[in-house]
């Protein structure tokens, strides 16, 4: 069906919205840290100059100053009126900046005499936790070029307690590796630190997520043993009926109702097994229990109840090179195939449908393919989500959820993907070892 504009925009804004946030959330800090550079610089300035009556070119380190607060303004203002995202790029010409103008600053205050030079490091630090890789070794480039340029060109201090012996060029060489080991050093321990982080905090969000989607399953799942508990009364009193219709002279006379009497009696026998399935899902057997079968009985099996309960529909169903293995009979197994298979009918009505099953490698390949128009984008993006279906009806996509819950459940996953030559391919895959009979034996 066709696909609302407007829908897409907004998907594509909540999806977009976690990067935005972390973008104005690194600009942010890296205003705030701005400021105390502008604070930090001053005082030391004002302390060198009127504490330590060290002369310093003060007109040009004021400007400098000044320029650095004007561009921080700017910064913010950019922040207010950001509307898309804040790339790495602006992050990274922020850092530059304060780069140039801290080198500037000690090119005024006697270079790498100073000793403020190893605040670059700190810039290096912000640059390891905000950037990407590729910039942050560019930020360590740049800090390496400037530190090396500062120990040939500067103005040198004169305080009273300095000596007037200049640094030896042996002196600068273990400064400037020194620096530089420090600077890959922290770069690299900082991004491995800062990688592990998110990789820690993506892992939760998984978990969290998982949580939430067997809360909803366990929700779903006792909605659907009430309602059978309650559909079993109702059911049973229409079998009495039909039973004493069928035994009544006027509908046993008539072949024609006599035969829709018989017909209703299938379809009410379907329903009982139906709810009986419902309630073996459930953990509440109802006299009948899971069984032993093999892998082969119970795909044949479930492909002619499938095509028998859907008659006039066309099913390609072909099976290569499986072994003949000893399995449980799952109702859950049986429904999240019979869930694909009415996925692909839906899709495409009027065409035959493929069900092809092979093995390789230890693991059951089930594909479904139908010749509809495929998936749209977003259902791609958010397939086996809950409530995300081309059906445009309340409850559509619990099927695929349900399905992709239960491959989970038993060590598998669903995939799926749309066709060059048209229609969609959903791939089943699980591990033969989660469906033997043996291992489930040997794990009980």
């Amino acid at each position: 069906m066709p696909t609302d504009p407007r829908a897409t925009s907004r998907q594509e804004e909540a999806a977009a919205a976690p990067e935005n946030l972390a973008g104005r959330r690194n600009l942010l800090q890296l205003i705030q840290l701005r400021w105390l550079a502008v604070a930090g610089q001053l005082a030391t300035i004002l302390t060198a100059e009127l504490l330590l009556q060290e002369r310093l070119p003060l007109r040009e380190m004021l400007i400098l100053l000044a320029g650095l607060a004007l561009f921080n303004a700017a910064c913010w203002l950019r922040l207010l009126r950001a509307r898309g995202t804040i790339h790495n790029g602006e992050l990274l010409a922020g850092l530059v900046v304060d780069v140039l103008v801290l080198s500037a600053q000690l090119y005024f205050s006697g270079g790498v005499g100073n000793p403020f030079i190893f605040l670059y490091l700190l810039q290096l630090a912000v640059g390891a936790m905000l950037l990407r890789p590729r910039y942050i070794w560019a930020m360590v480039g740049l800090t390496c070029v400037c530190f090396l340029v500062l120990t040939a060109w500067h103005r040198p201090l004169s305080l009273p307690d300095m000596g007037r012996q200049s640094l030896s060029v042996h002196y600068i060489g273990g400064l400037l590796v020194c620096f530089m080991l420090n600077a890959t050093l922290l770069v690299i321990f900082i991004h491995r630190i800062g990688r592990n982080l998110r990789q820690r905090d993506s892992h939760l969000a998984d978990l969290r997520q998982r949580a939430a989607e067997d809360e909803h399953i366990i929700r779903m799942g006792l909605l659907a043993s009430g309602a059978a508990h309650e559909l079993g009364t109702p059911l049973a009193t229409l079998s009495v009926i039909l039973g004493d219709w069928s035994r009544m002279a006027p509908f046993a006379a008539d072949p024609e109702l006599r035969e829709e009497i018989e017909e209703m009696q299938f379809q009410l026998t379907r329903c009982k097994s139906i709810v009986t399935g419902i309630l073996l899902a459930a953990g509440e057997s109802r006299g009948e229990a899971p069984g032993q079968t093999t892998l082969h009985a119970f795909l044949d099996g479930m492909v002619a109840e499938w095509r028998e309960t859907r008659p006039g529909q066309q099913l390609a169903y072909e099976r290569l090179d499986t072994p003949d293995l000893a399995i449980i009979s799952d109702t859950a197994l049986k429904q999240m195939l019979a869930n694909v298979l009415d996925n692909a009918l839906e899709a495409a009505p009027q065409q035959p449908i493929a069900l092809q099953v092979r093995c390789a490698d230890d693991w059951l390949t089930l594909l479904v393919c139908d010749q509809g128009p495929g998936f749209a984008p977003e259902i791609l993006a958010n397939f086996g989500k809950p409530y995300h279906s081309s059906k445009g009806r309340p409850g559509s996509g619990l099927g695929l959820f349900l399905s992709v819950n239960v491959a989970r459940t038993l060590g598998g996953h669903i995939e799926a993907r749309n066709l060059p030559q048209g229609g969609a391919e959903v791939q089943i895959s699980l591990p033969l070892a989660a469906l033997s009979w043996r291992e489930t034996i040997g794990h009980a």
